[in-house]
């Protein structure tokens, strides 16, 4: 009787152990930028392979060097998003028309971290009123698609280290 209730005990605590290392295997982050692409490699340069939105949950993989390799929901096949981009703070909430819209691209956030926010760029142009930002503001507003990125790498026959564009 004793022995059964051992073996039953042991049993327990090592089921225990094991869910609760699978269960911490498993780390998930959310998106925190309006729109987030998975690339093919840990490139800005890799191929998209997918674009995510403001509070999609993705499943980590690793993380290499500012990239992390993760699983986009619905199980699609892996690839890279820049850490930027993701959040380990659960978004609940998904952000409507008007709040996506106000979202911060992972550039902004790339910028923000290094202390560059509205507020600085806007002391900035007061400072320098002899300066055109006109230019810039339409710079920010172009989209190249990845058609031609590729085609450019191709063309220059460019490769980024980690092989993107690819």
């Amino acid at each position: 009787m004793i022995a059964r209730f051992y073996v039953l005990l042991v049993s327990c605590l090592v089921l225990l152990t094991v869910s609760a290392a699978v269960g911490e295997g498993r780390k998930e982050m959310s998106v925190q930028v309006k729109q987030g692409q998975v690339r093919a490699t840990p490139s800005f340069l890799g191929k998209i392979l997918a674009t995510l939105s403001y509070g999609d949950r993705v499943e980590v993989l690793e993380d290499k060097d500012g990239w992390i390799r993760i699983v986009p929901p619905g199980k699609g096949p892996p690839g890279w998003m820049h850490s930027s981009a993701l959040s380990e703070k659960r978004i609940v909430l998904k952000a409507s028309k008007k709040d996506a819209e106000i979202a911060a691209s992972s550039g902004e956030l790339a910028l923000a971290g290094k202390g560059f926010n509205a507020d600085v760029e806007a002391e900035f142009k007061r400072k320098h009123q002899e300066i055109d930002f006109s230019w810039i503001d339409r710079m920010q507003t172009m989209k190249v698609p990845q058609e031609k990125i590729s085609a450019f790498l191709r063309e220059g026959d460019l490769a980024p280290v980690q092989g993107g564009g690819k």
